[in-house]
């Protein structure tokens, strides 16, 4: 069982009648989850891939994607960050002082409307590290929380990276250990996590996937990820 293959067998149950789920051009693993989760729903989730030949419905790129999350018509939204704090705040603009950044990121685009207007988030990171996950932010391209005032149709719920699942509460503002992957500790999630989470006493191992959802990783939706990440699905999601 390899990290990606866990990894996208927990996002996919994450994904369970989840409706319409929007995927980046830049988002390998949650692509195979989401569709993933699209075989295996019975019709309760439905991918779209942004740029794949068999997936995508933007004919007019990311203005088309916008309008459909303006329209309540994307249930899930996947987004990452080059920092992501406590509170669910994410930077993707760079490291230091604004605006002299000794590090560029690639920038916000429209990562602030899709956070504040798509019901569910998934924030997906592959590194975990200290250096990802931080206790503040340098810069708030997109805020985890805002006031009451500020109307807001949805945000984060979810947290993935290599080594653990959080889940988000967004009134109280924090992050929860819902699970650790096999091979790794709550301890070394602790070392490695720059900000404070809650922890329940005894914290689960992730569920790995079914021989079932494998071969069908292995198989049709590794050529329908192949559409546009033709790399990665041949480099690792050969079963």
């Amino acid at each position: 069982m390899t990290t990606d293959e866990l990894v996208i067998g927990l996002i996919a149950r994450l994904l369970k009648d989840a409706g319409t789920v929007a995927v980046g051009s830049s988002s390998p693993i949650p692509a195979a989850a989401s569709l993933l989760a699209q075989a295996t729903s019975g019709g309760k989730t439905r991918a779209l891939i942004f740029r794949n030949n068999i997936s995508d419905p933007f004919p007019e790129s990311g203005s088309e994607l916008y309008d459909r999350i303006g329209q309540g018509r994307i249930d899930v939204c996947f987004l990452s960050g080059g920092q992501i704090d406590g509170q669910a705040n994410l930077n993707m603009v760079g490291v230091g002082e604004y605006p002299r950044t000794r590090v560029r990121f690639p920038g916000s685009h429209g990562t602030p409307f899709i956070y504040l207007m798509v019901p569910r988030v998934i924030l997906y990171r592959d590194e975990h590290s200290r250096r990802v996950l931080v206790p503040k932010v340098d810069f708030i391209s997109a805020p985890g929380t805002t006031p009451p005032e500020v109307y807001r149709r949805g945000g984060p719920t979810d947290l993935v990276t290599s080594m653990a699942h959080f889940t988000f509460d967004r009134h109280q503002g924090c992050f929860t250990l819902a699970s650790v992957h096999p091979g790794h500790t709550v301890d070394e999630v602790a070392a490695n996590t720059g900000f404070d989470f809650i922890r329940t006493a005894e914290i689960p191992q992730t569920v790995a996937p079914t021989a079932e959802w494998l071969a069908l990783l292995h198989g049709r939706v590794r050529e329908q990820v192949a559409e546009t990440y033709p790399q990665f699905a041949a480099t690792r999601l050969q079963g």
